[in-house]
């Protein structure tokens, strides 16, 4: 990866052929098997985060407004069923994304809203039945609040609020593992009102040149992700600004330094509009969904750039990432204005990439080349309907053999069975209703009387990552 390649485009329609053996089912079949007869299948818990008002929300839920805000159900790891266990009392307005701390039992959710201060709140997880019990509250320093990160050592959160596009660090309390005080923010705005007003803006559901425009006449930063490698740099995609920011995170002073930007796709290309990145789990590869362009982008990632800017003195603003290849998540023949990309994840197989279609309905699912000499670039698998409306979210089990479909708009969740071995979604008929459901968090909460986790412990890596990787929650 040291030489340099052109960067190229990649239709929809040069799609990989499909590999539908008898031995890929063999092969598929084992390990399906082999994941549900794992030890490892003590009790995992899914929580869906619901939306219970929409007159503050940037975009328009089609669906049901929740009364309560989130579902906590089982998963059967022997047919993907899920069995709805708790629903939460405490009035908790518009959840849209969770993050759980592995070792604490703990389920930090954060709120969406443009019109009042995004909260990010605390709930104690039930090892045995998954019951969510609220502890704590805090001002997220920002509006529609959209993403959590935990860092590596787990001593802070890295906090995004879309809306006004600011980036905070909070401390944890080590014991407790809560929310202490904010730390540090970052403005990318410098302080500048915002053009567009809470009380009157477009709809950010629609993609029409015009609701682009409005989108990107200010920063909107959607998501903080630190690398893999060193924990230390952290890539924010900003969707107002077609860019990823590049940041030197420093935990122990718990701030970030600013080290310039990279454009999310190619030069010359406008309304990309970057919502998320996630890195591959071994290589020294990251993939930007491109939320407007219906596209993913696959970038390089320079290890021994990061190295030397996380013990460098002086900030460096050189470009850490590298534009290897685009490709289009919806058919060619769909009209891309009529589609915005939501969720994007890597399998922990390191195999493949999917992608969420809000309008097209669908997930894409592309497949992750490993051969020589760019390994990391993506073909397509094929595009599976997710069965409902506005798939604003999807997650896998734990151990990637299921796959939950948050359909927003039609409020409905959807499980399908993973191919391990071709990548196809395969419907299970598992189907339930929810109201406007938005985010899909799986957690498998540690034992209480299991003993704490050792220094040595954490300091392994888990399956697929990177050896200098320690096991630190930083995808979505």
């Amino acid at each position: 990866l040291a030489q340099v390649y052109v960067s190229h485009q990649t239709s929809f329609g040069r799609a990989a052929s499909r590999r539908t053996s008898g031995r890929n089912s063999h092969r598929r079949s084992a390990l399906a098997m082999e994941l549900a007869t794992s030890a490892d299948v003590k009790a995992q818990f899914v929580v869906v985060s619901c939306y219970t008002r929409f007159d503050n929300l940037a975009h328009g839920p089609r669906g049901k407004q929740a009364a309560r805000s989130l579902y906590t159900y089982r998963l059967d790891p022997r047919d993907g069923q899920l069995v709805l266990e708790s629903v939460t009392k405490e009035p908790v307005m518009n959840p849209a994304f969770s993050r759980f701390h592995p070792e604490k039992n703990l389920l930090y959710t954060c709120t969406e809203s443009v019109a009042e201060p995004g909260e990010i709140v605390t709930w104690s997880v039930c090892p045995s039945t998954g019951q969510l019990s609220k502890l704590s509250s805090q001002s997220a320093g920002g509006s529609s609040t959209c993403y959590l990160t935990l860092d590596r050592e787990r001593e802070n959160m890295l906090v995004v609020n879309y809306w006004d596009a600011t980036i905070g660090v909070f401390g944890l309390d080590r014991e407790g593992g809560q929310l202490t005080e904010a730390r540090s923010f970052y403005d990318p705005n410098e302080g500048r009102a915002m053009r567009a007003r809470h009380d009157q803006h477009v709809n950010h559901s629609e993609n029409d040149a015009g609701a682009q425009a409005e989108r990107q006449a200010d920063p909107h930063s959607h998501a903080v992700v630190l690398d893999p490698f060193f924990g230390r740099i952290a890539f924010v995609p900003d969707l107002g600004m077609d860019v990823i920011r590049q940041f030197r995170y420093d935990p122990e002073a718990g701030r970030m330094e600013a080290m310039g930007a990279v454009k999310s796709g190619p030069d010359g290309r406008r309304a990309l509009g970057p919502r998320y990145i996630e890195f591959h789990p071994t290589l020294p590869i990251c993939y930007v969904v491109n939320e407007l362009s219906s596209e993913v982008a696959v970038f390089e990632f320079n290890r021994r750039m990061a190295e030397a800017a996380v013990e460098a003195e002086e900030v460096s603003e050189a470009p850490m990432l590298r534009l290897l290849q685009t490709i289009r998540t919806i058919p060619d023949a769909y009209p891309g204005d009529l589609n915005t990309c939501g969720r994007i994840a890597v399998h922990r197989s390191g195999q493949f990439v999917l992608v969420s279609n809000r309008g097209h309905n669908s997930i894409a699912v592309l497949r992750v080349h490993m051969g020589l000499p760019i390994p990391g670039l993506l073909s397509v698998v094929g595009v599976y309907h997710t069965r409902g409306a506005t798939p604003r979210h999807f997650q896998f089990d734990t151990l990637g053999q299921w796959l939950i479909a948050a359909n927003q708009d039609s409020d409905r969740l959807v499980v399908f069975r993973f191919n391990l071995a071709t990548g196809r979604l395969e419907l299970t008929g598992n189907e339930y209703s929810v109201p406007s459901p938005n985010f899909v968090c799986c957690m498998r909460p540690r034992e209480v009387s299991a003993p704490a986790a050792t220094p040595e412990a954490k300091d392994i890596a888990p399956l697929g990552a990177p050896l200098a990787q320690g096991p630190f929650v930083g995808g979505p």
